[in-house]
């Protein structure tokens, strides 16, 4: 099988930390050069100086730019491009505040529309001529299994989630014949810091103990454990390989069996 990303560049955006990171550091194992992006450049530079090289000539970079600034962030992806042509694209960024559907702002909801869908595009446009030109792409949004069932409480992500799996389904469709594929890896309860803060936001309005929360979340999940990191990013990796070639416009849920959806 063949796994192999050397030669190969990777932009992850939202790469500072949680899946993001840990997608960047096993992209990186398998021999690609690794970028990551996102708002801080001093986290950013912690995590190329951690990622790992399997073959002498990888070189890893930063470079810091925030999804809620399309033009800018458009601009810094352009510059890195230059640089070097992208052939794998991580669409990642971090979920917008909990709360009724029915409840949010208007603002809230064209916020989490730029910062999700939007910036993806904004991504897409930027290294598309590089995958075109190579015959290879591979997109992968880090979404929500809220594409197959809707999250209580989550009303704008939820929302916004299924608007960036739509997008996704028919870019596969548009550039499956350039060697370009678009898929959606949407993890269930993962131990990162999104886990911690929706936690906590259950226990405040609820007024159980996070731990209560946490137990309740837990017994929905049939593997009977929250997440690694590492363990989503592990999906994330193989399909940017050539091995997952054919692999193309689908939703790959790493929830641990907690989805009940057949498709």
């Amino acid at each position: 099988m063949n796994i192999d990303l050397a030669g190969k560049h990777a932009l992850v955006c939202g790469g500072s930390k949680g899946i993001g990171r840990a997608a960047a550091i096993e992209l990186a194992r398998l021999g690609a050069d690794v970028t990551v992006l996102a708002r801080s450049r001093a986290t950013l530079q912690a995590v190329v100086d951690a990622l790992p090289k399997t073959y002498a000539a990888q070189s890893h970079s930063c470079i810091p730019a925030d999804a809620n600034d399309p033009a800018a962030y458009r601009a810094a992806i352009d510059g890195a491009v230059r640089m070097r042509p992208v052939q794998i694209l991580i669409n990642n960024s971090g979920g917008p505040p909990g709360g009724p559907a029915h409840c949010a702002k208007v603002e809230e909801y064209i916020s989490a529309f730029r910062q999700h869908l939007a910036s993806g595009q904004s991504a897409l446009q930027a290294v598309l001529s590089g995958m075109r030109a190579a015959n290879y792409g591979r997109v992968v949004n880090v979404i929500s299994t809220s594409v197959k069932e809707p999250i209580e409480n989550l009303g704008v992500s939820n929302t916004v989630r299924a608007a960036v799996a739509a997008w996704a389904k028919t870019c596969s469709r548009e550039l499956a014949p350039f060697g370009i594929t678009v898929n959606n890896v949407l993890p269930g309860y993962t131990n990162t810091q999104r886990l911690t803060n929706l936690i906590a936001a259950k226990a405040e309005s609820s007024g159980e103990s996070e731990d209560v929360i946490a137990h309740k979340m837990l017994a929905a999940v049939p593997a009977g454990r929250f997440a690694d990191a590492a363990e989503v990013a592990a999906v994330i990796a193989f399909l940017c390989t050539p091995a997952a070639a054919y692999v193309n416009g689908v939703s790959i849920a790493v929830d641990g069996g907690r989805t009940h959806a057949l498709s």
